[in-house]
């Protein structure tokens, strides 16, 4: 510094003073400003006031020499105690210099600028606050500081500031979000924790309503909670809570639309508490803004429905996945009837509402949540509330299905997911095809192939719900529709073609549109398009998964006759077995479905239906039946048992002798006699006591035990045909006067001689596909010489 230089008016021993090295002269120059500024505070000299200040300002605290720095900044101080009241004149002149040496590289001199300002701050009080901004931005560097001296001067500013702004109601929130949106990303635990330490005191001003701005600073508060340090993460759980109750207390004044995909993210972190805290949010947002929640259903969905498959055992995922599911029973709730309206949604009272909330959810991914440009961007929308002021404009809240569904569908293909989430999924599908069927099944096409595959499930609760969905979607009056488009995938291996109506002449799975086969086709109410579709898709399904059809097959169309209608079930089924190509598999088929007409307690009315054939309706269903029953010797004369067709089963054994009897045949026959035994036959064994009228019962049993070998069938049988009583016996007087009565009298609509000879001619094509895949080394000849 030049010592020839006038620095009037500070007399040339106040100069020397303050570029001393020691603290004691520095601050003897001190004193002599301060008395010389209060000289012109009494003479209203604001020209010599200002030329003192900006002399300590540009001469000293900016001067490259420490030491005058240092002596700037006491002199300032001591400017700032002279002028007292009047300090707020010349509060930028005095602040700025100072909190340039916040920056300085010596702890020492940023300790002096601290003490500095704190000394002017303690001054002007209230009149500090226009410029609380660059204080603010000061003191967060300080925070930081890793110097203790600095960092413990820095807290006893920050407490006056607090104090000020705490006692204040001038205090100019709108000017300071920007500044703390900016902070709140901070990486530093110390600038951390001074940022939530002053949330925490805005929100305690009752005159500062920081939860209009919430929306802002919120994804930044998630941040913080994720800190390492475990004291910070406990201050920013209180300042969270203190939000969630302020917004319970004030729903009214809650921006719950903007907030909704910052929950949304934060609800899908790694981290626990934030997780927990975000799901704990996101409930209360769906019960507080109800409806207005709805547009980001998809995003919501994301992130809850992983959850519902978290580990009980662990407390943290135990409660994550308590508060999952009520989020997701509360979102399920909000979706009505009215949703399925596409020309007048529901209205709903609220303010801006985000144009496209699944578009910012498409990019959440890609977008870093750890900055202000990440999870706080525009995207987020500009306000939605439910309790908006009368006389607000009334916007229409829309159930976007397409985002739904595409987040259902990922779930359910994801195999690696857990079970409560795929069973959560199904739910929803499930009530919203109940909700918004017209809606719902615009989406169908391209759910019913992951709907079929969920059928190899693991989990039988997972198969029931889906059952249910598939039910739905077979039996809704709005899947009744002209359009007989593809609904399989490529999982199925059949081409789009194959899945169509065919044209007549062409063999295919699908029945021809002729007269016999929509005769043969379910015409019920309840049934739908969709339902004959879904038909050929579970046989198929069962055709190139036999392990499903093995393990599961029974289960699933024994639940399908508790969901839908039996009846249409197995003539449906039937139907499209008629035409089967692969015939081993039509044999199994119609096996499986022959075992469970016979022993399901599911199917009991319709096998009271069958046993008599006293309707049109039951003759037709017989006929049905019995043409793809056919497909399987042993089956056919089963359910002519069932019907009472007891001569036309006679007149089918009497046909077995021209087959292949083979160790699966024999298997099936010993089957046969064992069910006979079976509470199901008792009134085929009751008329057993009738011999006079039910002579092809007998022959027929007979033939049955001319076709076993020695065996514990045979055995059965054969006692069980002992007991046959002799008719002559049991005749009386009164049946001796009577006409002999002949077997039941058969159904006059039914053609049994057609019957019959469809039979050879299904059996003999069973014959040629045998003999062709013995030819090719490929069959094992199981045949038995008797």
């Amino acid at each position: 510094m030049n010592p020839e230089k006038d620095f009037a008016p500070l007399t040339p021993n106040i100069v020397r003073a303050l570029n001393d090295k020691l603290y004691e002269k520095r601050k003897v120059a001190a004193l002599e400003i301060e008395k010389l500024v209060r000289e012109f505070v009494a003479q209203n000299n604001t020209v010599q006031i200002k030329h003192v200040i900006q002399t300590l300002s540009q001469e000293f605290a900016l001067s490259q020499h420490p030491h005058s720095r240092k002596g700037g900044l006491i002199g300032l101080a001591a400017c700032s105690i002279a002028l007292g009241k009047d300090s707020g004149l010349y509060l930028k002149e005095l602040i700025e210099p100072v909190l340039a040496c916040f920056n300085d590289a010596d702890s020492r001199l940023r300790y002096y600028a601290c003490e500095a300002l704190y000394n002017i701050v303690k001054v002007a009080r209230g009149a500090v606050l226009p410029h609380f901004n660059v204080l603010f931005d000061g003191l967060s560097k300080l925070a930081a500081d890793p110097d203790p001296n600095v960092k413990s001067g820095s807290e006893l500013l920050d407490r006056l500031l607090k104090d000020i702004v705490t006692e204040s109601n001038k205090f100019d929130l709108v000017g300071f979000i920007p500044l703390l949106r900016e902070r709140i990303y901070s990486n530093n635990q110390y600038a951390r924790q001074f940022i939530i330490s002053w949330i925490l005191v805005l929100e305690s001003v009752p005159d500062i309503n920081l939860l209009d701005y919430l929306p802002e600073i919120l994804d930044g508060l998630f941040q913080i909670l994720g800190d390492n340090g475990k004291e910070i993460r406990k201050m920013c759980e209180v300042v969270l809570g203190e939000f969630l109750k302020e917004i319970k207390k004030n729903p009214s004044s809650v921006k719950f639309a903007e907030m909704a995909n910052i929950l949304v993210i934060h609800c899908q972190t790694t981290d626990d508490l934030i997780q927990l805290t975000a799901m704990c949010w996101m409930r209360e947002f769906i019960q507080l803004a109800g409806r207005v929640m709805l547009p980001y259903s998809s995003g919501i969905l994301t992130a809850v429905l992983p959850c519902l498959a978290y580990d009980d055992r662990k407390k943290m995922d135990s409660d994550i996945k308590e508060v999952a599911n009520v989020c997701n029973q509360s979102l399920m709730k909000l979706v009505t009837p009215e949703d399925d309206e596409p020309d007048e949604p529901k209205p709903v009272v609220q303010r801006h509402a985000d144009p496209n909330p699944d578009d910012s959810l498409a990019k959440q991914e890609g977008t870093d949540s750890g900055g202000p440009d990440g999870a706080c961007d525009s995207s987020f929308g500009s306000g939605i509330s439910v309790f908006s002021p009368a006389g607000t404009e009334r916007a229409p809240v829309t159930l976007h299905l397409d985002g739904i569904v595409q987040v259902l569908n990922c779930h359910l293909s994801d195999m690696a997911i857990g079970m409560m989430t795929r069973i959560a999924v199904l739910k929803w599908l499930y009530h919203l095809y109940i909700k918004t069927p017209r809606k719902m099944f615009r989406h169908t096409d391209s759910l019913f192939p992951i709907l079929l595959q969920t059928l190899s499930d693991e989990s039988d609760e997972v198969i029931l719900k889906d059952l249910e969905v598939l039910a739905e979607i077979a039996s809704s009056p709005a899947g009744q529709t002209d359009d007989l488009g593809p609904l399989d995938g490529p999982d199925l291996r059949i081409s789009h073609s194959e899945l169509q109506v065919p044209t007549p002449g062409r063999a295919s799975l699908l029945p021809t549109p002729s007269t016999k086969g929509l005769e043969c086709s379910p015409s019920t109410p309840t049934m739908n398009s969709y339902f004959y579709k879904f038909m050929i898709n579970l046989l198929r399904r069962f055709s190139s998964e036999r392990r499903l059809l093995e393990v599961r097959g029974a289960f699933i169309i024994r639940q399908l006759c508790l969901l839908l209608n039996a009846e249409n079930i197995f003539h449906s089924m039937a139907d499209i077995l008629l035409r089967e190509e692969d015939l081993k598999f039509a044999s199994t088929m119609v096996h499986t479905l022959n075992t469970i007409l016979l022993t399901s307690t599911e199917l009991f009315q319709l096998r009271n239906q069958l046993k008599d054939l006293k309707t049109l309706e039951s003759q037709n269903l017989f006929c049905c039946l019995y043409r793809s029953w056919c497909h399987n010797p042993v089956t056919t004369v089963s359910l002519c048992f069932l019907t009472q067709n007891y001569r036309h089963a006679y007149d089918l054994i009497q046909k077995f002798g021209d087959l292949e009897v083979t160790v699966d045949f024999l298997t099936e026959v010993d089957k046969l006699v064992q069910l006979i035994e079976c509470p199901i036959f008792t009134y085929l064994r009751l008329q057993l006591l009738d011999v006079k009228n039910n002579p092809y019962l007998i022959k027929a049993l007979y033939g049955l035990l001319m076709l076993l070998p020695q065996s514990s069938a045979f055995q059965l049988l054969s006692h069980r045909l002992q007991c046959v009583p002799n008719p002559e016996l049991l005749q009386t007087e009164d049946s001796l006067k009577a006409a002999p009565k002949s077997q039941k009298a058969d159904a006059p609509s039914i053609d049994y001689t057609e019957l019959l000879q469809h039979f050879e001619k299904v059996q003999k094509k069973h014959l040629e596909v045998r003999h062709q895949r013995s030819g090719r080394g490929d069959h094992l000849d199981r045949r038995v010489v008797l």
